[in-house]
């Protein structure tokens, strides 16, 4: 038969399993980073889904397909119910609880512990060239964006790497930001302004390794293809362990 059912476009999605957590019917499951629908059946062509997805990847288009089961959905509700393990939070892997085991002799503990504030600043000098940092508090209208070398970075990354100042931040203006937690349509705006308003040099872009790590990337060269303005590009990838991915 012929009805309205979800579709959802892979390209677009940046995996952060908010559709989800709004599908009643668990039509939707993240499958390798990406929101998936696992059975026509499950799905009831309603679209609770499409005003929790930042990206646009989600839209209801009509085709051939089953007709939506309401029993199949009760019983796979039920069995999510009985499930011992419970899913993860969002559905996303990112969120995945799990312990980093360092090699840390005591004695670089007690030196650490027994350093002041001041000696701490000494040793490691910040690069910071501008304030504030967070995209939201930026003003795109800021003369030190000018003629700049932008660092668009996903603030998680700041604290899993450990050299982040010295091989990211220096020589750079530095942009900070959740993808998970802020809107991601709203970055975009924003980075296109800051791209029309002013002669961008470069543009180095820092994720974590989570999927939905990726609505910052998306929202980087969304923004480039909006303003019509291709500048230098780099993207690195930081792992949950601190290492960059190769």
């Amino acid at each position: 038969m012929k009805r309205k059912i979800v579709h959802i476009e892979e390209e677009k999605c940046n995996g952060c399993g908010l559709c989800v957590k709004a599908c009643h019917e668990g039509a939707i499951e993240m499958i390798d980073g990406k929101a998936r629908l696992v059975s026509d059946e499950y799905c009831d062509g309603l679209g609770d889904c499409l005003p929790e997805c930042p990206t646009g990847a989600i839209s209801i288009i009509e085709r051939e397909s089953k007709p939506f089961d309401e029993e199949a959905v009760k019983l796979r509700m039920q069995a999510r119910k009985e499930e011992k393990k419970a899913p993860l939070p969002c559905g996303c892997p990112g969120t995945a609880a799990q312990r980093i085991k360092r090699e840390q002799s005591d004695d670089s503990i007690i030196s650490s512990e027994n350093k002041n504030d001041k000696d701490v600043v000494k040793d490691m000098p910040s690069e910071l060239a501008q304030w504030p940092v967070q995209l939201k508090l930026i003003n795109t209208g800021a003369g030190y964006l000018d003629d700049a070398h932008i660092l668009v970075a996903a603030d998680c990354t700041a604290y899993a790497y450990a050299n982040f100042h010295k091989d990211f931040i220096k020589g750079r203006i530095t942009i900070i930001g959740c993808p998970k937690l802020d809107d991601n349509v709203y970055y975009t705006e924003k980075i296109t302004e800051i791209l029309k308003k002013h002669n961008i040099k470069s543009l180095t872009v820092v994720r974590m390794e989570v999927p939905c790590c990726g609505g910052i990337v998306n929202a980087v060269k969304t923004a480039m293809l909006n303003a019509q303005v291709i500048v230098p590009y780099r993207e690195v990838v930081i792992m949950t362990d601190g290492r960059v991915k190769e």
